[in-house]
């Protein structure tokens, strides 16, 4: 882009810009920039001579797309983006909390760099608190001050801030010994202050989601919430008079500006003087003569400022070529035989590179050059001769600008939460059943005192396990939050229930394994790598590819162009592009020579991926049909003939699809949508229909990680849980039945083009209920779906609706699966508490499909009327409205959806006996045994599961554990415990040392013993320890008793044989009996501490490796 930027240098219009950024006060009016070419003339003055610019945008929408073309021309840290502070201007009670803090962030902000500050109408009208008050109401802390802890405890309390144990959020603050952590109202991340007595030692910023620091400071200041110092009524200013004296106003559109500061103001504006409301937004005449004031550039015509001089530059807006490449070819072509430089701004490598793959294509010599800089909208600049032009206008795909959520409430600590153990919960432990969690509990051993695990069992049985022991306990969930039996200690009911489950599940997994090497075997059809009509399809996708989705999609190519027949799942959330990876397969396999079955659950669904699939694929040549019951006996039969003879390249349909009547000439692929919603029949009657098939599966279930990894051997999976780049979340809400709400959220919809679902489940009444909405709407276009409505009516209906004929469609449960209307932004779910918690989220999902905010009402009863179950759902999912929560937060009734759908419905009875985890756990045994034996030459995935030894039990003497007064919080505690436990490495030790460390301070004697018992472990296990007991200054191994593990036959264990009989002085070898029949017991002497085994044992593996 230098090179471009040089052709300004020599440009007139761009030295008369320059010249005025370089005035004290002068104003211009500056007419012709369009698209990008305003931010890149802007950006090179900017550059030359930087100023304080506030650059006004015409709206929201325009702010984000300049600002991140702004972005692309200079560095991030100059730029600023400024938001109103308000949800809705009609309610100013509605702050929005994440704007108020980036608002104050950019006020408070101490160093006066030139920056460029983007915002738009709604955030000027507002008024700010003024700088002094801002200044006075700060706290400066630098390195080396005396300060005491009780002193900014006193301050932070005086500003409002919360004491909690962990900082999530602005306005909370923790201490933790001689470290204060604090969440500053003014800075994007929160402080920590960390003390050497009553001097401040360290300060630096760190991450809410991993509590690591981030960056060093010599000098941090803290700030109270400035939004609330202005609803107190301090005195408060323009946001022009806020800003530095010397700064540059641009005003896209003036008119625009002063006709909502004039509405604002107007409607807020009451009689009583001292109404907080007088003091909220700017008048009309108050932000003309603050403009006026300053330096100013209009870039429209306007009646109410004046400027000193007019500059009129020569450019036009990108061509629009509606994915026709010749005539792109041609308008290449033309520039440079006119001298114009053609330049084509790419999002990213992937977008170059198909750019590049179509043009090739047409085997003309071109003159272009591709740049990855993602801008807005392309330009030609007539003076410039350059030509500017962007891969999603040539592919008309849409161009999402990427906002900037700096102060994004983070949800990771609240969702961890989910499946942390609080006393009293039901927990499972995979050798004793299911008890009940009692909290941790320090006891006395041999005068050492210990941190152990207290659980109640049945009869008043209590267990105490050891901390490192935590990875064998998980809590208890089951379907329906039934409240399990609890086991009695020693009986043997558990271990007859856990091998029963183990057997079942080798018998499952024995089937799946099997099917797997089956189709391993089989020969299919192997795709060529991609052709140019392939990538023209990929870049002329309408929304930028996610990384989850680059992966999908190479995962699946991989598997076409391979001779093994295809069998991945493809899972991922509701509108998280699962589809679109099924379309590009599709395609591939037709560009190969092959037919296509694209099999749906419902009627509905069909009919949908077909006008999908015929929109998306418009420009190719291929021929897409769909069956369903609403299909005449004449239709089909005319589509079982064309799909015979080969001219029907992708059958779209129910299960009739699979009907033995349809005979395909050459079937290479079959997509299974919703794949958790088909029986098992309906599966088995697939893999008999052509046994070599690609098959590839799309399910919206969210399926936990570690249940996935254990299924690799089965099949192949990829997991899309990135949600689009800047989808906004829906906003949730959970309403009564309010005429007026709902009158106003329709209208609300409505009058910005958009369309509404209303979910009725009841079919009987569902005439009654549309003529009451059509009594509260008079004005909406009403259409009314569901089931049992006449084939061909329904389909109209929705095609209606789809085309945006209608504004309102009142449905049952139907529109759950599939329904993909991107104008459609609210949705209305009629007694949402009748609904399950996946079908809620599923329903949820159908709006915010593309750039506009949606909106989600669940109309209940009072919730004081509605069962508790009911009440947990609602609330859960209100919660929850962040892209891809589906997934990420795990919810009970998902997480056992996903098993039961894998593995068969039998399972779920198996799950609520003994615990979601425990069954998960039981399952990978399972597999590594069959891995180990019966699969044994098969090349299993997951063989990696099963280590030599599922354990190393250890007793000890010593002290090691987290100490309360380190970390205090208990159930902090217990999950760093568990983290400890489930460390695998040396480098994620190393790791968790530096976090620890830098959360909590010096590491304790106890937390080191700790970490080296760790390291202990991990050698015991490798050498087959199964017991390790390091007491009264010994240390004694005992092996396992099982001599055909193969351990016993590697170089490893002779060699630890001679090492110990070559060392009598330090060791001693001897057999001893047990009821399970002779062990080998190595004892080690003078073992004074922990780390003196640590070193023993490393010496043996060192010697060894």
């Amino acid at each position: 882009m230098k090179d471009i930027f040089k052709s300004l240098e020599i440009d007139d219009s761009q030295k008369l810009i320059n010249n005025f950024f370089n005035e004290v006060k002068s104003s211009i009016n500056i007419k012709g920039l369009v698209g990008s070419g305003l931010t890149f003339r802007l950006s090179w003055s900017y550059k030359l001579n930087p100023r304080n610019i506030l650059f006004i945008a015409e709206s929201i929408e325009l702010a984000q797309f300049y600002l991140n073309d702004f972005e692309t021309f200079i560095p991030k840290n100059n730029i600023c983006f400024f938001p109103s502070s308000f949800n809705s201007i009609k309610n100013i009670e509605d702050i929005n909390d994440d704007n108020v803090l980036i608002r104050n962030e950019i006020l408070s902000e101490k160093k006066y760099k030139k920056r460029i500050i983007i915002t738009y109408p709604e955030a000027v009208s507002e008024k700010t608190i003024s700088r002094k008050v801002i200044e006075n109401k700060t706290q400066k802390i630098s390195i080396g001050d005396k300060l005491s802890i009780e002193f900014i405890n006193e301050i932070l309390f005086e500003y409002e801030f919360e004491r909690v144990d962990y900082v999530s959020k602005p306005g909370e603050f923790s201490v933790r010994g001689g470290i204060i952590d604090v969440y500053s109202f003014s800075n994007q991340y929160p402080y920590r202050i960390e003390f050497y007595d009553d001097i401040i030692d360290s300060l630096r910023t760190f991450n809410v989601e991993n509590q690591l620091s981030i960056e060093k400071y010599d000098t941090i200041y803290i700030s109270p919430n400035i939004g609330k110092l202005f609803f107190n009524n301090y005195h408060s200013n323009s946001l022009i008079k806020s800003l530095p004296s010397d700064n540059i106003c641009i005003i896209e559109n003036l008119d625009i500006l002063i006709n909502l500061i004039e509405k604002n103001h107007n409607n807020f504006k009451t009689k009583e003087l001292d109404d907080k409301r007088n003091n909220v937004f700017v008048s009309k005449n108050e932000i003309i003569e603050d403009i006026n004031t300053n330096s100013f550039i209009s870039l429209s015509n306007n009646d109410f400022l004046k400027t000193s001089f007019n500059l009129k530059i020569q450019q036009s807006p990108q061509p629009s070529f509606n994915k026709k490449f010749d005539l792109i070819i041609n308008y290449l072509k033309i520039n440079s035989k006119n001298n114009i430089k053609n330049i084509i701004c790419a999002s990213t490598e992937e977008q170059g590179k198909r750019i590049e793959n179509v043009f090739e294509q047409y085997k003309q010599k071109l003159s272009y050059q591709i740049v990855y800089y993602p801008i807005y909208q392309g330009f030609e600049d007539k003076k410039l001769k350059i030509a500017i032009l962007t891969d999603h206008q040539i592919f008309d795909r849409y161009f999402k600008y990427r906002s900037r959520s700096k102060f994004k409430k983070n949800e990771a600590l609240t969702i961890g939460e989910i499946s942390d153990l609080k006393k009293g919960d039901f927990i499972t432990h995979i050798d004793h059943g299911i008890g009940i969690f009692s909290g941790l509990q320090k006891i006395n051993n041999d005068g050492i005192i210990q941190e152990v695990i207290k659980l109640s069992y049945a009869d008043k049985d209590i267990l105490y396990v050891s901390i490192h022991s935590l990875h064998k306990i998980s809590k208890f969930k089951s379907k329906d939050d039934v409240n399990p039996k609890l086991h009695k200690l020693g009986s043997i009911s558990w271990k007859k229930l856990k091998d029963k489950t183990k057997k079942r599940l080798k018998e499952i997994a024995f089937d799946l394994i099997s099917l797997y090497a089956k189709r391993r075997k089989k020969i299919g059809f192997s795709c060529n790598q991609d052709s140019s009509l392939q990538s023209e399809l990929e870049a002329s996708f309408f929304f930028e590819d996610t990384k989850d989705q680059i992966e999908a999609t190479k995962a699946v190519k991989k598997d076409m162009e391979s001779d093994i027949p295809m069998d991945r799942l493809i899972c991922g959330d509701v509108g998280f592009g699962k589809t679109e990876i099924a379309i590009r397969a599709a395609f591939k396999a037709v560009d190969n020579g092959l037919q296509v079955v694209f099999l749906v659950p419902t009627t509905i669904l069909a009919f949908q991926h077909f006008k999908n699939l015929e929109k998306r694929l418009k420009d190719f040549p291929l021929k897409i049909e769909y069956i369903n019951r609403f299909r005449t006996q004449k239709d089909r039969t005319k589509i079982f003939k064309q799909t015979e003879e080969g001219e029907i390249d992708i059958l779209i349909g129910t299960h009739q699809v699979v009907n033995r009547k349809i005979n395909f000439k050459n079937l290479g692929l079959l997509i299974v949508d919703e794949e958790q919603k088909f029986g098992v029949s309906i599966k088995e009657n697939l893999r008999a229909f052509k046994t070599n098939m690609d098959v590839l599966a799309l399910t919206a279930t969210p399926i936990p990680r570690t249940l996935q990894f254990s299924l690799m051997s089965a099949r192949d999976m990829s997991i899309i849980s990135t949600p689009p780049p800047n989808r906004f979340p829906i906003q949730t809400e959970v309403i009564r039945f309010d005429e007026n709400y709902i009158r106003e959220a329709i209208n609300f919809e409505v009058q910005r083009g958009g369309q509404i679902y209303f979910i009725h489940n009841r079919i009987d009444n569902i005439n009654e209920f549309e003529n009451k909405l059509q009594r509260l709407l008079p004005n909406i276009k009403i259409r009314v779906g569901h089931g049992r409505m006449d084939g061909k009516k329904f389909e109209k209906n929705l095609l209606d609706f789809m085309e945006g004929k209608y504004d309102l469609l009142l449905a049952t449960t139907i529109v759950e699966n599939g329904l993909d209307i991107p104008n459609a932004n609210t949705i209305f779910i009629y007694n949402a508490q009748n609904f399950g918690l996946s079908d809620l989220h599923q329903m949820r999902g159908r709006v915010g499909r593309s750039n506009k905010k949606a909106f989600c009402y669940f109309i209940t009863p009072p919730l004081t009327s509605i069962s508790d179950d009911s009440r947990k759902r609602i609330k859960a999912i209100e919660e929850y409205s962040e892209l891809g929560s589906g997934i990420k937060i795990a919810m009970k009734d998902l997480e056992i959806r996903g098993a039961g759908n894998l593995l068969g419905a039998e399972q779920s009875g198996f799950i609520n006996n003994i615990g979601f985890e425990t069954y998960q756990k039981i399952l990978k045994e399972a597999i590594g045994e069959l891995s180990k034996k019966e699969f044994e030459n098969l090349k299993i995935e997951s063989n990696s599961l099963l280590d030599n030894l599922d354990d190393t039990n250890i007793e000890t003497d010593f002290s090691a554990m987290i100490p309360d007064d380190y970390v205090n919080v208990i159930s902090e505690r217990m999950n760093l415990y568990k983290r400890i436990s489930i460390l695998k490495t040396e480098f994620e030790l190393k790791e968790f040392k530096r976090e620890i460390k830098d959360r909590f301070g010096k590491i304790p004697n106890e937390v080191k013993n700790l970490f080296e018992l760790i390291q202990i472990k991990w050698i015991a296990k490798n050498f087959c320890i199964e017991k390790l007991i390091i007491k009264k200054g010994v240390m004694i191994a005992v092996f396992i008793d099982d001599k055909s593990n193969s351990f016993f036959n590697k170089n490893i264990f002779p060699s630890i044989l001679k090492w110990a009989i070559s060392n009598p002085d330090k060791v001693n070898v001897k057999e001893k009996k047990t009821p399970a029949g002779l062990k080998l017991q190595i004892i080690f002497n003078n073992i004074s501490s922990i780390s003196k085994a640590l070193d023993t044992l490393n010496l043996i593996n060192f010697s060894n490796s």
